[in-house]
């Protein structure tokens, strides 16, 4: 990263960053790290840009913080025990009704 300069540092859901990497790849040519991550959110592309922001909204609207609420969007747990892998390593309290609720969120965008 020599010569780089880091001009924002917010979560966002990988499908934003492959809308951002092909708006990029319009002027110029893209590296090979940044190929290989095209190539790799195409096959685990899950929601539109769209729905993933609509998702981390109705998480931030349950308080769950941007960064976790973009790495719900990015894995898409199937069932409790994968949303309590994701909280395992926040110090945030969660209920089982909560994960419930998200689970919820999650199936209502249509998850495959």
């Amino acid at each position: 990263m020599i010569g780089k300069k880091v001009i924002d540092n917010e979560p966002i859901p990988a499908i934003k960053v492959r809308e951002i990497l092909e708006e990029f790849r319009e002027d110029h040519d893209l590296n090979y790290e940044q190929n290989i991550t095209t190539d790799h959110i195409a096959k685990f592309e899950h929601f539109s840009v769209e729905d993933s922001e609509s998702i981390i909204e109705e998480l931030q609207a349950m308080d769950i913080k941007t960064k976790i609420a973009v790495r719900i969007v990015d894995l898409v747990p199937k069932d409790l025990s994968d949303l309590r892998l994701i909280f395992a390593k926040e110090n945030v309290p969660i209920k089982k009704e909560d994960m419930e609720k998200i689970l919820s969120i999650l199936e209502k965008y249509d998850v495959e």
